[in-house]
């Protein structure tokens, strides 16, 4: 009986201490839960200038090209951060308070070519240290990175599904460069080549399911045209996570670049616009004023 009084004036004296000391180790841990520090959720990604939508909150002038050749457009004049900073002087005539421009890099990321290389497909991928080049120049200078697809006799799929890396970033928007996709036997620069809409369509569907997975702002989608027959329009699906552009491509007369905009606009209304303009080979470079004359005004200029 001794023995009993014992113990059982041990755990009286145990529970007493555990009520002083706020309880076991349940109620520490719910002590804890209760009134500890909870965690900071993580904001979404925003675009380089904030927010998270593109179009038409904003206006995108960018510079075209890569580094192997000065022939290959704007963008590979120089260092990136020197075609960067070009790239701010001729962007600023678009800007408005209205509408603030978005500046944007536009890399080929993928090259055609006249020769077929090792794999036969007529084209060659940028380096990841190429890409990653112009990406810090990108956010140093607070722009978009658009990676190009010249995907020779490889299909648009392929090659931006290989992207995967860089289009999960928020600042990285993807080019389809149907000009420059052909079927055996053709040879890239020997034929204007063409894409169908559902080689698109199945591109931008990825795209779009990368992007709402990874929970991105709106993503840039070009399409460069520059014939009737090169993309089906008609047949081209709508995406809400996408800021779909249709642009106007080609060089030429003021006049002639003026039509092919406005058939190209009448013929897909539901999509943003964009207009190309090239340094060299335009016959008469069109002044920003005159491209914003416009109708409807362009969404995206991309200088090459």
């Amino acid at each position: 009986m001794a023995a009993g009084l014992v113990l059982a004036a041990l755990a009286l004296a145990a529970f007493a201490a555990g009520v002083l000391s706020g309880g076991g180790k349940d109620e520490d841990d719910a002590g804890r839960s209760a009134g500890g520090p909870k965690p900071t959720p993580t904001p979404p990604p925003e675009l380089p200038r904030g927010g998270r939508e593109l179009l038409p909150q904003h206006r995108i002038v960018a510079y075209y090209g890569a580094p192997q050749a000065d022939a290959l457009g704007a963008l590979g004049i120089g260092s990136p951060d020197s075609a960067a900073r070009r790239l701010v002087r001729q962007a600023r005539p678009y800007e408005s308070k209205a509408r603030p421009v978005l500046p944007a890099l536009e890399l080929i990321a993928v090259i055609a070519n006249a020769d077929p290389g090792k794999d036969g497909m007529y084209r060659t991928r940028q380096p990841n240290a190429v890409i990653r080049r112009y990406l810090r120049a990108a956010r140093r200078h607070k722009m978009l990175l658009v990676l190009d697809i010249q995907p020779g006799r490889s299909d648009f799929f392929t090659e931006a599904t290989r992207l995967r890396r860089w289009l999960r970033e928020p600042d990285v928007g993807l080019a389809l460069d149907p000009e420059w996709h052909v079927t055996a036997p053709q040879v890239p620069g020997q034929v204007i080549g063409q894409v169908g809409s559902r080689e698109v369509n199945a591109t931008s569907a990825w795209l779009e399911q990368l992007v709402d997975r990874e929970d991105l702002p709106q993503k840039l989608f070009i399409v460069h045209q520059f014939t009737n027959d090169m993309v089906d329009d008609a047949q081209l699906k709508r995406r809400p996570h996408l800021a779909m552009v249709l642009n106007a491509d080609g060089f030429g007369s003021a006049p002639l670049k003026i039509a092919k905009y406005r058939a190209f606009t009448r013929a897909a209304p539901a999509f943003h616009q964009g207009f190309k303009l090239f340094y060299e080979e335009d016959a008469g470079l069109m002044k920003p004023r005159r491209v914003m004359r416009l109708r409807p005004a362009p969404d995206v200029v991309v200088y090459e």
